[in-house]
């Protein structure tokens, strides 16, 4: 069902100027949950009016498509949180100098997840590489194939 609803959800998300971050479809079957989350291409926080603004968009193209989802569904929109994944060079390159979780196996030794910085994505189109310095002010090169799991780190202030 994923591989049926992604691309019509892209293409509204398209044409309102924003980008798809994640989306999950739970739920049952009778009944699935089609969760989106969403960003803005011009760097502002998403608004509840953009979310709407895109659920509206989405809900008006799937009820327009009943192949695409049979019957009854649920659609939630919203932003990616603080917390927000980080899928693929783009958003490494977007979100340069900010601070992330990163799993990977090259980290496997200490638990496979460490906070970074974001410095540079390195290399040609097809061969980037993500410079990162850790906590304690090393640099180390990790391949795309090395990052399991990405998420930007949030802390909370006193």
């Amino acid at each position: 069902m994923k591989q049926t609803l992604e691309p019509i959800v892209v293409a509204e998300l398209d044409s309102l100027g924003f980008d798809l971050v994640e989306m999950k479809v739970g739920g049952s079957k009778s009944r699935p949950v089609l969760d989106v989350r969403i960003d803005r291409r011009d760097l502002e926080k998403v608004t509840v009016g953009d979310c709407e603004k895109a659920s509206r968009a989405i809900e008006a193209r799937l009820d327009a498509m009943p192949d695409a989802i049979a019957g009854r569904y649920v659609l939630e929109v919203s932003s990616p949180g603080m917390e927000r994944p980080l899928n693929n060079v783009a958003d490494w390159r977007r979100f340069i100098g900010r601070r992330a979780n990163v799993k990977s196996s090259r980290f496997a030794a200490i638990g496979g997840y460490v906070e970074v910085e974001l410095v540079e994505v390195q290399g040609e189109v097809g061969h980037e590489q993500y410079l990162v310095r850790d906590l304690k002010g090393n640099e180390i090169t990790l391949a795309p194939a090395d990052v399991q799991e990405a998420r930007l780190a949030f802390h909370w202030k006193p």
